[in-house]
């Protein structure tokens, strides 16, 4: 099976997320996967140009090193605004290419302005595609104005979608409001890989790195780090009572918005033996990291818009550990995971840490980590991808295909 896969996202740079779990095993099992993808930090990062070339990388993975991924980048203007007017041309042209060149079998859509060139074009060539929704995705638009017309082209992909995989159910409900036939909405959730993420790993090694201490409690969290991540909070709350907790630190892995607010924190409050800021790290260290704390967080503004829906795969990852995970009352994180399964819910991020604080004085850390890890355990990957794989197949049956 030919697939391909078209995302208004940076393939290559931004952190893995469920897209390149799945690609990357398809192409294990056989598949033929090629990805157009959009540099989308190219203001702040990548050449200082008007315009950039078209890039091919080959044999591009993030998981495994032989899941081998052609990743195609058409060029862009890079100037604000008119930005997206030159993704009109040059992705319709290169969309429009792989499908006359690679012939795909399928075309799987991540995104909105891109996708809806993708959707346009596959109609045009008879190829069905498929709406991946991991996102409330006209959110991600960083202008409120074209955030409304995307939310409008959005709509379109989901009703015109020969099917929708959503990764949760609250995501599935979403997609039905904006006009999604609720017949052809399949949800595949996240998995884990049970050995990569063993709870038996160690994590001493990670701790004697950043000069934490045996009897130190770690609160830990990785991903991207946007302001409403709600670290900025958490690490206020910390700065008012590092006299009187010293032991509790805030380990946090990966770059993003909020990175330089949180290293001002740190600096302003002293908080430099309390606050670890490791910046991006190797995915194949991430379990280390995991294993070297205690509790992880998911600490998130639940007022913000964007996180009303999703689960972010992170949470897998924190609970195959065996690790208690703190996190606000996010309605897809609660509705995915309910109750008494290690996940503990707070109405706000300023409450984290007492929360924390409560966990490790009562000594429910390990029967909360437990439960936590016993829920993700029917969550395998082979399974999830299997299932995945069965849609689309069952999509190109429908339409005719190969």
């Amino acid at each position: 099976m030919k697939v391909l896969i078209v995302q208004d996202s940076d393939w290559l740079k931004r952190n893995i997320h469920q897209q390149h779990h799945i690609a990357e095993r398809l192409v294990l099992k056989g598949h033929e996967i090629r990805v157009i993808d959009y540099e989308i930090s190219w203001q702040t990062e990548g050449k200082k140009e008007l315009f950039s070339k078209r890039q091919v990388f080959y044999n591009a993975s993030k998981i495994f090193k032989d899941a081998n991924i052609m990743v195609i980048r058409p060029g862009i203007l890079k100037i604000p605004i008119l930005n997206y007017v030159s993704i009109l041309f040059t992705y319709h042209h290169e969309i429009g290419k792989q499908m006359k060149e690679f012939k795909p079998d399928i075309l799987i859509v991540h995104s909105i302005l891109s996708d809806y060139l993708a959707m346009k074009l596959s109609k045009k060539n008879n190829i069905p595609f498929i709406f991946h929704l991991i996102d409330v995705e006209h959110l991600l638009i960083p202008f409120k104005l074209l955030q409304l017309i995307g939310k409008i082209i959005e709509s379109k992909i989901l009703k015109n979608a020969d099917r929708v995989i959503t990764i949760n159910e609250k995501l599935r409900d979403y997609a039905i409001k904006m006009g999604a036939n609720p017949d052809k909405i399949h949800v595949v959730r996240a998995g884990i890989d049970l050995k990569r993420y063993d709870q038996n790993i160690d994590g001493v090694g990670i701790r004697k790195r950043y000069g934490i201490k045996e009897e130190d409690a770690v609160l830990f969290f990785m991903g991207w780090l946007y302001h409403f991540s709600g670290l900025k909070e958490v690490a206020l709350e910390l700065a008012k009572i590092k006299d009187e907790k010293p032991n509790i630190k805030l380990l946090i892995v990966g770059d993003g918005d909020a990175f330089n607010d949180l290293q001002k924190i740190r600096e302003k409050y002293h908080l430099d033996n309390q606050v670890i800021l490791t910046g991006k790290q190797p995915y194949e260290k991430i379990p280390e990291f995991i294993a070297a704390s205690d509790i992880c967080l998911l600490p998130a503004d639940p007022t913000e818009e964007i996180m009303q829906d999703i689960v972010p795969i992170k949470m897998y990852e924190y609970m195959a550990m065996g690790k208690p995970v703190i996190t606000t009352k996010l309605p897809g994180v609660m509705k995915e995971f309910g109750e008494d399964h290690g996940v503990i819910y707070l109405d706000k991020p300023e409450d984290v840490l007492k929360k924390a604080i409560d966990l490790i004085d009562n000594g429910t850390l390990k029967e909360h980590g437990l439960k936590a890890r016993k829920f993700v355990e029917r969550c395998n990957w082979d399974d999830i991808v299997d299932e995945f794989e069965k849609v689309l197949e069952e999509v190109i049956k429908v339409r005719g295909g190969k």
